[in-house]
């Protein structure tokens, strides 16, 4: 299953960006698709999710603020940042759920400058 993320770059405190992550190339659909972070010197930590019914899911420190959507039959998950703050600044990793296993995108940085 190969991931391929875009999105993320540069971006002010307050500032927007927009990720996408597509995995059409998958033989097999996914049970969800969901992202997650890591900032330098942290653990990966789950940052939001989403599965074909609909269902999502975000940690409290990006409620509010991000927002996650599925496009079910294109296998591409995007994840709309807002109002980022230089906390959020990480390493982004798409993942895609296919039973008891997960798969991964290559990353992608998001730096917020204050």
């Amino acid at each position: 299953v190969k991931l391929v993320e875009s999105g993320g770059g540069l971006v002010q405190a307050g500032g927007s960006l927009r990720h996408s992550c597509d995995g059409s190339g998958s033989i097999f659909s996914f049970d969800g698709m969901g992202w997650y972070r890591q900032a330098p010197g942290n653990q990966r930590e789950f940052v939001a999710s989403i599965n074909t019914d609909g269902i999502v899911r975000y940690a409290d420190s990006v409620k509010g603020r991000f927002t996650i959507s599925m496009d079910n039959a294109k296998r591409t998950v995007y994840l709309q940042m807002n109002n980022l703050t230089p906390e959020d600044t990480a390493v982004y990793y798409c993942a895609a759920f296919h039973g008891l296993s997960t798969y991964w995108g290559q990353g992608t940085q998001v730096t917020v400058s204050s």
